[in-house]
C-alpha cells in the first residue's frame, strides 16, 4: 500500500493598514466617544434648565415622645390641615418609609404646619 502526502503550507499573510485606513479606523473609534461626550454635555444641565425655582425649606423640629405616631404629631402641629397631607410632608421631609418612628427621634416639620402647635 502506498501513501501519498501533500506538503502544502498555507501562505502567511500579514494585515497591512495604510495611512488612510488608520485615519478611518481612528474616526470609527472616536465617533461613539465624541457622541457620548456630546450627549452627556447636553443632558447634564437639564435640572438647572427646567425653569423650576427652588427655595430653601424652612422647618422646625419635633421630638417624638412615647406613644406618638405620625398621625398624632400631624394632628398636634397642624390641627386645621388634613392630617394625611401633613403626615405625607413629614414623611417626605424626614425620609420615613412605612411610617416607623422611634421615641427620641427628632422630626423636621414644615414651617407652614409647625406654627400652630407643639
Amino acid at each position: 500500500m502506498s501513501s501519498i502526502t501533500f506538503a502544502t503550507t498555507a501562505p502567511v499573510t500579514r494585515l497591512r493598514i495604510t495611512a488612510r485606513g488608520r485615519r478611518v479606523l481612528a474616526a470609527l473609534v472616536a465617533l461613539p466617544v465624541a457622541g457620548a461626550i456630546a450627549f452627556a454635555a447636553m443632558s447634564g444641565g437639564s435640572a438647572l434648565a427646567s425653569g423650576q425655582v427652588t427655595t430653601g425649606s424652612t422647618f422646625t423640629t419635633v421630638t417624638v415622645q412615647p406613644g406618638d405616631t405620625l398621625w398624632s404629631i400631624a394632628g398636634e402641629v397642624a390641627p386645621q390641615a388634613d392630617p394625611r397631607d401633613v403626615v405625607a410632608e413629614i414623611s417626605k421631609l424626614n425620609l420615613i418609609d412605612g411610617g416607623v418612628i422611634s421615641v427620641g427621634q427628632h422630626l423636621a416639620v414644615p414651617a407652614q404646619y409647625a406654627s400652630a402647635g407643639r
